[in-house]
């Protein structure tokens, strides 16, 4: 039996009324206008056919429970092979040489996989796990734990479960992989590639895949608990595979944060949706929490959503505690794994749950009225906002910690324009900017956004009968009118899953790259167009397939196209100027020389010399951007002199110059000579030093190589 909330899979048919909306609906549309008696037994009268569909729903579902769990495993093979065959086909990675397909894991993908790299090379799985925890390499001459800094249980997951897989193919006898020699042409010399799960690259990407197919079979199981139909799971699914570009970026960056992070939240999305058990609740927030720093301001959403459901009475505040008290001990998990990540208790998200706590024990006690009074609402909302921000505020203040005031700097950067090198470093970035104009245009030509729009225009219309409903019966002093009240929430799930899609849309609007959680959330809620709750009415005139079926076939027109297009990239990976780069300072730099240069690079640089390096792209650390600003000074007007003498601070021996950087402009205001104008307005309408750098080094630097892109120069010791 489920817990929580009342359940909406399979069919509500009962033999005296072969068509009918559902108990909600009718007693919304009914029930108003009676008189106070025939109110009190219509109520019971129709409670009493609510339970009987629960009951009939929950036994018609459990005995088919198993076709459901089928097509949920077909889809997560079929999203499987999908995103593993656009992979393959971009980049045409199973032909790729280890180098090349290191190359391929660009700017913060390469620096995960780097420590993914030094655990499987390590002596021993502990060895290498000690080595990233006490990590010398990164941000030299600092010695970090990479584990407290940089969200990387994923790598040390995948490091054990590939040490274990190749010590028993070994035992066994059994090959890991199969190589051969690939002639590159036009000039170029031959590679050895390796093809296999043996292969640490083939089988560090292989892995990501298959939880990200697992990620749709959830996504089928979401949408048809939701919905109460299977026509839900099938109508989730379709709508992700039409809008797959809009949904998920896997296929091109399988090893970011949010690959390994996002699958989690949709299983504790389900799990919120239908409280199966606060520990599965608890534990799915653990895995969502860990691999991604992100992850804090999606659950912030979250809290917010169930929050403003409760102040509205429709959730038992004691129900929401206990959720809250599940959100806490995976926090407090999250912070004890993370050795201490002093970003989990500071946070945004961390404030609000002990608001929240503290105005559901408290508000009964300040305010004496009912939770159905609107000025209540206010209040707590207002209580909920000042809180958080003032008690995040405090907590960083005491244990000053400054690593997220970038965040806020975005925000500020949004509403009224602030500039600072570290928000334009942002901000110039597509992902980061806001959602483009042609988002919207697009979910409209899948039908996605007009389906989401009705399904919403339905739940607000029940939402606010409930409303004047519940107001009507706060008047009469019954229990059975009580009872009813409970009846009517049924719909409180779909409530809280269109707040969730305001929040959403909020965070996508504001920053493009956070369409993925408003994307995939957008199709979730487009399985509601088979849910009889909302849409029985018209399932009594045209039947629900028959429905469903025009709808998706009508989305597949440009959804087809859209899968055509994906399917038709084909490409194949190949940096020839980075892989020049790269072979010059495995052959000509000694072990220990220091690189600094642009962040992208020197993740790459990392990961496949494992040379020193003083900055990296993990953006997310006050210090870390300090030391970023100071070696990307050499795109600024500054002197020479002094950049050069910041950069033996950091005690870097070599700077690797990229042209590109210098000249290259995004947008208005986004080359890097124009980012640093805003910082050091002094220096303004001086000659960029990059551009001096590119034609004579001397003599603050020496130029010790140099190619298309890349020029590196040597910074002698003063």
């Amino acid at each position: 039996m489920r817990k929580g909330g009342g359940g909406r899979r399979g069919a509500r048919g009962d033999p005296q009324r072969p068509c009918r909306e559902g108990p909600a609906a009718e007693g919304l549309r009914d029930v108003l206008g009676l008189g106070p008696l025939r109110l009190l037994r219509g109520c019971r009268d129709r409670l009493g056919v609510f339970v009987d569909d629960r009951k009939a729903s929950i036994v018609k579902a459990d005995s088919k429970i198993w076709l459901t769990f089928l097509l949920a495993a077909f889809a997560g093979v079929l999203h499987w092979w999908h995103i593993t065959t656009l992979f393959e086909n971009d980049r045409h990675f199973s032909h790729l040489s280890t180098l090349e397909r290191e190359m391929a894991f660009r700017t913060e993908m390469g620096l995960y996989y780097s420590y993914f790299k030094i655990i499987i090379e390590a002596p021993s799985f502990w060895n290498g796990v000690w080595a990233i925890m006490n990590d010398r390499l990164t941000e030299y001459p600092l010695v970090i734990n990479t584990l407290q800094r940089f969200n990387l249980y994923p790598e040390v997951v995948l490091s054990s479960w590939y040490r274990i897989y190749t010590a028993v193919m070994d035992f066994l006898g059994v090959p890991t992989k199969m190589c051969w020699t690939v002639n590159r042409g036009k000039g170029l010399s031959p590679v050895e590639s390796c093809e296999g799960l043996g292969d640490p690259a083939s089988f560090y990407v292989a892995m990501i895949f298959l939880l990200n197919g697992l990620m749709m079979s959830l996504f089928f199981i979401y949408g048809t608990y939701l919905s109460g139909s299977r026509l839900g799971g099938l109508v989730t699914v379709a709508c992700f595979f039409f809008n797959h570009g809009e949904c998920t970026r896997v296929m091109w960056t399988p090893p970011l944060r949010e690959s390994f992070s996002y699958p989690f939240l949709v299983l504790q999305m389900l799990l919120v949706t239908y409280i199966l058990s606060l520990i599965a609740l608890c534990v799915s927030n653990i895995f969502f929490m860990l691999p991604w720093q992100f992850a804090q301001f999606v659950l912030l959403t979250q809290i917010a959503s169930l929050f403003a459901v409760c102040i509205m009475g429709y959730i038992d505040s004691c129900k929401l505690q206990k959720i809250l008290a599940a959100h806490m001990v995976a926090l407090l998990v999250c912070f004890i794994l993370m050795f201490g990540n002093s970003m989990l208790l500071t946070s945004y998200y961390a404030a609000s749950l002990v608001i929240i706590w503290g105005i559901l024990e408290l508000s009964p006690k300040v305010l004496k009225s009912s939770r159905r009074e609107v000025y209540v609402w206010v209040i707590e909302g207002c209580a909920w906002l000042f809180g958080t921000i003032t008690l995040k505020s405090l907590t960083s203040l005491v244990f000053g910690i400054a690593d997220d005031a970038h965040i806020g700097n975005i925000l500020k950067s949004k509403f009224i324009g602030y500039k600072d090198f570290d928000t334009l470093m942002y901000t110039c970035a597509a992902e980061f900017d806001f959602m483009e104009k042609e988002t919207p245009v697009r979910y409209t030509k899948t039908l996605l956004l007009p389906v989401v729009l009705v399904v919403l225009g339905v739940i607000i219309k029940r939402f606010l009968l409930g409303i004047l409903l519940m107001f009507v019966l706060t008047q009469m002093k019954s229990m059975q009118i009580f009872c009813f009240c409970v009846f009517v929430g049924v719909f409180l799930q779909l409530v809280y899953h269109a707040l969730q899609l305001l929040a959403y849309s909020v965070l996508a609007v504001l920053i493009m790259r956070l369409k993925l959680f408003l994307t995939p959330h957008l199709c979730v809620m487009a399985s509601l167009v088979c849910s009889k709750q909302l849409f029985g009415w018209l399932f009594c005139k045209i039947q629900p397939k028959t429905l469903v079926f025009a709808i998706l076939a009508l989305m597949a027109i440009e959804g087809s196209a859209n899968l055509q297009t994906q399917w038709n990239i084909m490409g194949e990976f190949s940096n020839l100027p980075q892989e020049e780069l790269l072979e010059w300072i495995k052959v000509n730099t000694r072990q220990d020389a220091v690189f600094a240069g642009a962040m992208p690079t020197m993740a790459s640089v990392k990961l496949s010399t494992l040379r020193p390096i003083v900055n990296h792209p993990h953006y997310e650390d006050a210090g870390l951007r300090a030391r970023t600003k100071v070696v990307y000074s050499m795109y600024s007007r500054k002197p020479a002199k002094d950049v050069k003498r910041e950069l033996i601070k950091l005690g870097a021996n070599y700077y690797i110059l990229e042209e590109s950087l210098c000249v290259s402009r995004k947008k208005p205001g986004c080359s890097m000579p124009e980012i640093w104008d805003v910082e050091d307005p002094a220096n303004s309408g001086r000659v960029p030093l990059c551009t001096l750098m590119s034609k004579d080094s001397r003599p603050y630097f020496f130029t010790v190589f140099e190619n298309s892109n890349y020029r590196v120069l040597k910074i002698p010791k003063e």
